[in-house]
């Protein structure tokens, strides 16, 4: 339990899917270069992958200062050289902190990895995620996508069309996303589908990658 000093939050479902999660990324992640995490919530996957995955940079991110101090706390309680102190990113953001000065100074950014995020959020917040990952990424750069989809327009599993049912109650912005949608707004971006996977829970990793031509 949590200290009264302690800031660090807990998210179950960190514990069953990092491990899946590592395995594809340790296949599509660049070999060199810094990690945007976008949206890194708790901080229990920066804290898991960036150890993991070095010789590359771990840059987590949350919109939300509650989630920075959870971050903070557990990069203070799992320290690891190549995991960076978090900032604050809004996706709707027309530029984002780490296109300005930041107060530290990773490699290039290669990747953005963003698990759990778009049925979470509005909308807007994936188009968003989509214009800066166009913005960041050079040629060549991947932007990974974990979390549940719908695909040609329908569930993958019941239990996803209940779990979409509950988010749209919660918040009717928030809803599981149809996959050819998100494509359609990733190509806009000149971001190509390069893969998906099939996760554990009726979940699925998305590999795109960005290309100028």
């Amino acid at each position: 339990m949590n200290t009264p000093q302690d800031t660090r939050q807990y998210a179950p479902a960190t514990q069953r899917n990092r491990e899946p999660i590592l395995e594809v990324l340790m296949q599509v992640l660049p070999a060199t270069g810094s990690v945007l995490e976008v949206a890194s919530g708790t901080g229990e996957h920066a804290v898991y992958f960036a150890p993991r995955l070095f010789p590359r940079q771990w840059i987590p991110s949350d919109p939300n200062p509650l989630n920075c101090a959870s971050i903070t706390a557990w990069r203070k309680h799992l320290s690891c050289e190549t995991l960076h102190p978090p900032l604050e990113i809004d996706t709707r953001q027309p530029v984002w902190i780490v296109e300005k000065e930041i107060p530290f100074n990773p490699s290039p950014i290669t990747a953005i990895v963003n698990i759990n995020m778009i049925h979470i959020s509005p909308w807007d917040a994936c188009l968003g995620l989509m214009a800066g990952a166009g913005r960041i990424l050079s040629s060549g750069g991947i932007l990974y996508l974990y979390g549940s989809f719908k695909r040609d327009g329908k569930h993958t599993a019941p239990s996803n069309a209940a779990f979409d049912e509950y988010l749209r109650v919660q918040n009717p912005e928030w809803g599981i996303r149809n996959l050819e949608d998100v494509v359609i707004a990733a190509s806009k971006h000149n971001l190509s589908l390069v893969n998906v996977y099939q996760m554990p829970a009726n979940n699925f990793s998305v590999v795109f990658k960005v290309n100028y031509g």
